[in-house]
């Protein structure tokens, strides 16, 4: 550990905080026992407390919590420890000095917060953001002006850096555009933009897709995949919910309605999904053309998807579970909803008349 720099890491709800040098307060080399908490110096003749401790007996706990919500980042720091450094609330800032921070008291204890959005982020002097395919970093720092005494300082300054490191997948944000006859759409995965299609195929191979609306006879099958189109190969995909009307719009009541598939199993008996080895592939199934009874025959299929991270990818596996086993699994996240159609049911072939 490097003299009066120390670094400490607290998991704290949705993010990581990261304190760095934090001035350690001097204690009493007498009273110095504990090795977790103080730490003599050569010679023992003075004594330092660690970076989570303050205080003559380091016997205080530095508090500090950071808050990683969807739109802002903030740091609380209990008010004693800035007390005890002889730090005032006036000469705390970031590293643009018009961001300050703020008193409050929770719960019946006095912090100093600096709450900052999003949109500030880079005027208030965050750090460039560091991102790769699954994380994104905040990084602030929290710093108090120097004490000066003519030409020179004795009182250590105070930096803390905090960090917000978010998952792109921490949940799906709808809406997104549907585009009927590719049945595709966007999914926003917090910071990353993923693509997924509902594509149509002529047959089992799963070569030669569909270039425009669908004609199919009754009892034909239909050969239907769900995949993620970008980024490819990191998504796991999986299909809660099939289903089939006689309109565009998944939620519209007016019309038919018939159930393929019900929390990933089949309810029509007709539905036979297509092994894929690979779970970030996507999703294939079949099933047998019908039409509904009272017009219109056209139909519009939709399914229910949601996206998993690699590590979680046994979340998008079906189990076949209850609605309420469902929730408490995934309640955490959204889904998104895919729209296909129209799928058109050609005309019956008419027989020449026979001649006798």
């Amino acid at each position: 550990m490097v003299s009066q720099i120390s670094k400490v890491c607290l998991v704290l709800l949705l993010g990581i905080l990261c304190a760095s040098e934090i001035a350690q307060g001097a204690c009493n080399v007498t009273q110095c026992t504990d090795p977790d908490r103080c730490r003599l110096s050569a010679g023992n003749r003075t004594c330092r407390c660690v970076a989570e401790y303050y205080g003559d007996l380091c016997e205080k706990v530095a508090t500090f919590q950071v808050l990683c919500s969807k739109d802002y980042i903030t740091i609380m720091v209990i008010e004693d420890f800035f007390d005890y450094h002889k730090v005032k609330l006036e000469s705390l800032h970031l590293e643009n000095k018009t961001c300050r921070a703020r008193h409050e008291t929770i719960g019946g204890v006095p912090y100093y917060i600096v709450r900052t959005s999003k949109e500030q982020y880079a005027y208030c002097g965050g750090k460039p953001l560091m991102k790769n395919i699954t994380h994104v970093e905040y990084a602030l720092t929290l710093m108090s002006d120097p004490v000066v005494e003519g030409y020179i300082m004795r009182d250590p300054t105070i930096r803390i850096e905090y960090k917000c490191i978010y998952p792109y997948f921490r949940r799906v944000s709808l809406p997104f555009p549907i585009i009927p006859a590719s049945g595709e759409a966007m999914m926003r995965v917090h910071e990353l933009d993923a693509t997924v299609v509902m594509v149509l195929y002529k047959n089992e191979t799963y070569t030669e897709a569909f270039a425009l609306s669908p004609v199919v006879q009754l009892r034909d099958k239909v050969y239907v995949e769900i995949k993620v189109t970008d980024p490819e190969d990191f998504f796991h995909i999986g299909v809660n919910e099939c289903w089939a009307t006689q309109v565009q719009n998944p939620t519209q009541t007016d019309g038919s309605f018939h159930l393929l598939m019900r929390n990933g199993c089949v309810e029509d008996d007709t539905v036979q999904f297509l092994d894929i080895s690979d779970p970030v592939k996507g999703v294939r199934y079949s099933f047998d053309m019908f039409r509904f009874v009272s017009p219109p025959h056209d139909l519009y299929l939709h399914c229910t998807v949601r996206l998993c991270p690699p590590e979680e990818g046994k979340l998008c596996v079906p189990e076949c579970r209850t609605i309420a086993k469902r929730e408490v699994v995934h309640g955490g996240s959204q889904e998104g909803v895919l729209t296909y159609g129209p799928i058109r049911l050609a005309a019956p072939e008419k027989k020449s008349p026979t001649h006798c």
